[in-house]
């Protein structure tokens, strides 16, 4: 039977209120737990909340973990009022050595230093640019699909074209050749970001991590002199000349790491939800025509900016993507001294994780939360307004993801496009086999059969 949803206990309260034992999963089940945590971390969370409740420690030598589930503790862990929780420890734990100093891995001032700089680039006349500049180049690369028809993986072939659409947007250029060598320095160093031996030894996971950063560090390096000294009007041009009101710019080495990262979010996550799109849609034909049917009624080949809005079903099926498969589906923090939440009292040099995975399919708060039904985020149902940190897909607080509507936008481009080109569908009896961490995708590729309309 599920837990009830914890009360949270601001910091400072009255210690009488915060004297039950904190319930704990053991070391050996804490071990076992590992290898899942990779291909089927939900699974682990589940049972985790049905056994020990919406708080549960685990300690394994000196390390120690602090698990809080639902939407309360997310609210809690990610505004964060009491200044208890710090992001840039817990991330440099899990990819600090390969995506370092990214806007995920900072805090406080510096964050909102740093963020406030690279929102320059999100603005929405900024925003209506590359959604100009987006259709053609979708365009282009959807049309390439009607040869590959036969033995269709809808992954890599997403992949390539999402790679395209970052470099173009977000670097002012066409790959080409180079195209396949930065793809595999994004697969290799988002794959080391779960790597158990993280040691620079040749053939491991890791090793192969750190030397796709290094590729990466030399090919976004090597652009940066030019952009500075042009006008150009891609992202990394725009990061080049970007200033705070006080005059303070990026240096190069900043430049660089950022860039790492929002490739890795625009490449990475977007063709994630996508794929899992496209999947839902290849089940469920209903919705399918139905998002068909309202891009058709906007009579035009390409989608504007302004018509984003319009696609209503569009919205729909989005929003139970992510909910389904949210980009990031674990939100990490280290806990900089004691706190009290739940009615517990629980250890500082922690690391604190909420699981907007988890949220998404708790049976407390969502109808059939396994089923995909994008009416619940009618307005007529709105389950997701129960509560205010329910549906968390891009997490929130001050890390609330900056390039959110940026992806949402490339989404809704790709998508309106496809449908107007192409119809799809999966094999009877197919279901697609998901690795979950550390970022959503198909085990097999996600095999279609594509009919050109």
């Amino acid at each position: 039977m599920s837990q009830p949803e914890a009360p949270a206990v601001r910091a400072g309260a009255p210690r009488a209120d915060v004297s039950r034992r904190i319930p704990e999963a053991g070391r050996i089940e804490f071990l076992l737990d590992l290898p899942r945590m990779r291909s089927n971390p939900l699974s682990v969370w589940e049972r985790m909340y049905e056994r020990y409740g919406p708080v549960v420690l685990q300690q394994a030598a000196s390390f120690k973990a602090v698990h809080l589930f639902g939407p309360e503790a997310n609210r809690f862990l990610m505004l964060d009022r009491e200044e208890l929780f710090s992001a840039r420890r817990s991330w440099d734990l899990i990819m600090g050595r390969i995506f370092s100093n990214g806007l995920l891995l900072k805090d406080g001032a510096d964050h909102r230093h740093h963020r406030k700089i690279m929102h320059q680039a999100f603005k929405t006349p900024v925003l209506k640019g590359y959604s100009a500049q987006m259709n053609p180049l979708v365009a282009r690369g959807l049309d390439a699909w009607r040869s590959k028809a036969d033995g269709f993986l809808a992954f890599p072939a997403l992949k390539e074209l999402t790679l395209d659409l970052a470099a173009s947007i977000f670097l002012g250029i066409e790959l080409g050749p180079r195209a396949k060598e930065l793809n595999r320095a994004f697969e290799d160093t988002v794959a080391a970001s779960m790597s158990l031996l993280r040691f620079r030894i040749p053939g491991l996971e890791f090793y192969r991590g750190l030397r796709g950063r290094e590729f990466m560090i030399g090919f976004f390096g090597g652009l940066i002199a030019e952009r500075r000294a042009g006008d150009g009007r891609d992202m990394l041009s725009q990061l080049c000349r970007a200033e705070s009101e006080d005059g303070e710019k990026f240096s190069d080495t900043e430049i660089v790491d950022h860039m790492i990262f929002l490739m890795m979010a625009a490449h990475d996550t977007t063709t994630s939800t996508l794929t899992s799109l496209i999947y839902e849609l290849a089940r469920h034909p209903e919705w399918q025509e139905r998002v068909r049917a309202e891009c058709l009624a906007i009579g035009s080949e390409q989608l504007a900016y302004e018509d984003l809005e319009r696609l209503e079903d569009t919205r729909l099926v989005l929003n139970e993507t992510l909910r389904r498969y949210p980009p990031l589906s674990t939100i990490p923090r280290m806990s900089l001294r004691e706190f009290e939440f739940g009615g517990y009292r629980l250890p500082g040099d922690a690391l604190v994780s909420c699981y907007p995975l988890h949220t998404h399919h708790m049976r407390e708060w969502w109808a059939e939360p396994y089923r995909f039904d994008p009416e619940r985020f009618s307005k007529a149902r709105a389950e997701h307004e129960q509560h205010t940190h329910l549906f968390v897909p891009f997490s929130g607080g001050e890390h609330m993801c900056l390039g959110k509507r940026f992806a949402e936008m490339q989404i809704r481009q790709i998508l309106f496009q496809l449908v107007r080109r192409f119809r799809w569908s999966v094999a009877d009896g197919y279901t697609m086999p998901v690795q979950q961490a550390p970022i959503s995708k198909p085990m097999d590729g996600l095999p279609l059969r594509l009919e050109a309309i």
